[in-house]
């Protein structure tokens, strides 16, 4: 059996309460979680508090005890993840603001393709926002940025993901760089 195919397994295994479950998938995804936490922590700045082993074991904490997802396979569960490792890294930016009362933001720098041609180091609650913003117009090309920028998923698995054809996700992955180069640089993003 692939890896692919043991993940899908024991997602499901876990879904219809096999409390092994998680102990088997562990194995499996481990280190993919937390290269993806490391390419998190990379983007952000030198003397960050959170390393990658606490980022992974949040995050795999709040997927296997999420009642409210059905497990579709990896390409889902990483999608899952990296949105769980986001959202843990703003939930820490915004404790990290208020402890400091609006002193210095959180900054992280992001990939070329997603961050602003003049500045490519910004404020995570800033990208938090623009995210939350782009979902509103279009809450598939804001999916798609998590799934590719986020999640490292490529088109191929973005596509399969979402249901749609690469050539949309080719599509909806350059309007909403586009749209998040604007929104981020500080120009109108309309």
């Amino acid at each position: 059996m692939s890896t692919i195919e043991a993940t899908t397994r024991w997602l499901r295994d876990l879904q219809e309460g096999d409390a092994v479950a998680a102990d088997r998938l562990i194995p499996l995804i481990y280190d993919d979680l937390r290269r993806l936490a490391a390419r998190y922590l990379r983007r952000e700045r030198s003397d960050h508090t959170l390393q990658p082993t606490a980022l992974v074991n949040e995050a795999y904490l709040r997927l296997v005890n999420a009642d409210d997802v059905s497990w579709r396979g990896r390409a889902q569960f990483f999608a899952l993840a990296a949105r769980q490792i986001r959202m843990i890294l703003v939930d820490h930016a915004r404790k990290r603001n208020a402890a400091k009362r609006g002193s210095d933001n959180v900054r992280l720098t992001l990939h070329a393709d997603v961050a602003p041609l003049s500045d490519p180091s910004l404020d995570i609650l800033a990208l938090d926002e623009a995210l939350a913003a782009l979902a509103e117009r279009s809450a598939r090309q804001a999916n798609v940025v998590e799934l590719r920028f986020f999640g490292g998923l490529s088109v191929n698995e973005a596509a399969e993901l979402l249901g749609v054809s690469t050539s949309t996700i080719k599509d909806d992955w350059a309007v909403a760089r586009a749209w998040l180069r604007r929104r981020l640089g500080g120009k109108d993003a309309t």
